[in-house]
């Protein structure tokens, strides 16, 4: 799951459907994709982060840490 991307979108009261019409998708598209069933492709990432004004980075790599032993 996106989850970075379901906290943005929500925290900026943007629908699903918005965010499939900006990529051209159904909302059913998007939904999976935003779920993790399907990869969004990289100009899908760069129209979100433009709508956004974040970088791709910012909203799609996970930066969380993890201690290896």
């Amino acid at each position: 799951m996106q989850i970075k991307l379901y906290q943005l979108r929500k925290e900026n009261n943007v629908s699903q459907e918005r965010l499939a019409d900006i990529i051209g998708k159904s909302s059913v598209s998007y939904r999976n994709k935003e779920l993790g069933r399907i990869d969004f492709s990289s100009s899908e990432m760069f129209k979100i982060a433009n709508f956004f004004h974040k970088s791709i980075s910012e909203i799609f790599i996970d930066n969380t840490s993890q201690n290896v032993k």
